[in-house]
């Protein structure tokens, strides 16, 4: 049996279709108010799991054999204390249930933010490098990142716990409510603009590429106790990134450019202010959107490649618009 959290989300999702499509059981741990009709489409089986709860998850772990772990607390703005909930206080209680339920593979996916915020001109970054760089102040979700990756470490050298860490970067793909919403009212109101030249390369992917990813690293006895950046479906610029989703959206291209300090230094505002009026909602701009944008630093997925055979099924010419036309046929459908 194969567990999946985080199944109703947009990596998670992939991840439960993968190993469907692979003729595997599988088994998701869902939320009470979890929405699920993709996954009942699927016919999987469903456990409701609180993931803080060691009891629910020594029960979601029973007869199972690998783990991908999921879930977590995902954007850039909210309260530490849901951070440490969600993501530190859940994959510890999970991963201890995973090991006295004797699992032979936790798949933990982490993020390439897991590194901190290192930035600098022709850089480029493999799993060699140390975690938690430059991490910026209020910047929650990079911290617990980082935090839960230490903790899963310890468990793996002083309890070999059975971990592999893959560690995506910016995600697109079916099912993305999110960025892409954001991205399509940015595009579609002329307010997006280039930061700085715009010829820095991207680190983004589509969802259903780091899902073969998860599943190769589950069966390589190669990847036990190893990281992997899966975090790049090829070279692509924020030039060409940004005008190819203008031209799935049937948007303008973007023309203006921002200077990357300005627009960084404008999100430190933006998230001061935000933090001290007690914001819902992450301000217009923040530093980690800016970060993930304009960035030069460039993330390798060359480890994956080589040791897991892992190589990029759906390219940018063919995730990009067809992500943009399953965004816009759900638009429509809403209306």
């Amino acid at each position: 049996m194969n567990l999946v959290t985080g199944g109703t989300g947009l990596l998670g999702s992939h991840i439960v279709e993968k190993l469907v499509e692979a003729g595997r059981p599988v088994r998701v741990a869902v939320r009470p108010t979890s929405r699920t009709e993709f996954l009942d489409s699927l016919g999987v089986e469903k456990v409701i799991c609180d993931l803080t709860n060691p009891e629910s998850c020594r029960n979601a772990c029973r007869d199972v054999e690998v783990v991908y772990h999921a879930a977590a607390r995902v954007g850039d703005w909210g309260p530490w204390h849901e951070f440490q909930r969600d993501t530190i206080d859940a994959t510890e209680t999970l991963a201890r249930a995973a090991q006295a339920s004797g699992v032979r593979r936790f798949v933990h996916i982490s993020s390439i933010s897991a590194y901190g915020h290192p930035n600098a001109k022709d850089l480029i970054l493999d799993e060699t490098a140390e975690l938690g760089y430059n991490v910026h102040r209020w910047s929650y979700y990079t911290q617990a990142k980082v935090a839960v990756e230490k903790l899963l470490w310890r468990m793996h050298q002083e309890k070999k716990f059975p971990l592999t860490v893959i560690r995506p970067s910016w995600i697109y793909g079916l099912r993305d409510r999110t960025s892409i919403a954001r991205l399509h009212r940015m595009l579609s109101s002329g307010r997006i603009k280039i930061l700085g030249s715009g010829h820095n390369r991207l680190n983004t992917i589509y969802a259903g590429n780091i899902a073969d990813a998860c599943l190769l690293a589950a069966d390589k006895d190669i990847a036990l106790g190893q990281a992997y950046n899966v975090s790049n479906d090829g070279e692509i610029t924020q030039l060409q990134y940004l005008s190819k989703w203008a031209d799935a959206f049937g948007c303008p291209r973007p023309r203006k450019h921002v200077p990357y300090w300005l627009a960084y230094s404008l999100g430190f505002d933006c998230e001061a202010i935000g933090r001290l009026l007690h914001f819902k909602k992450p301000p217009f701009i923040t530093r980690y959107s800016v970060w993930l944008m304009g960035r030069d630093v460039f993330f390798s997925a060359q480890k994956a490649r080589t040791q897991l055979g892992w190589q990029s099924r759906v390219s940018y010419d063919e995730g990009i618009p067809m992500t943009a036309r399953w965004y816009l046929d759900e638009m429509n459908a809403q209306k």
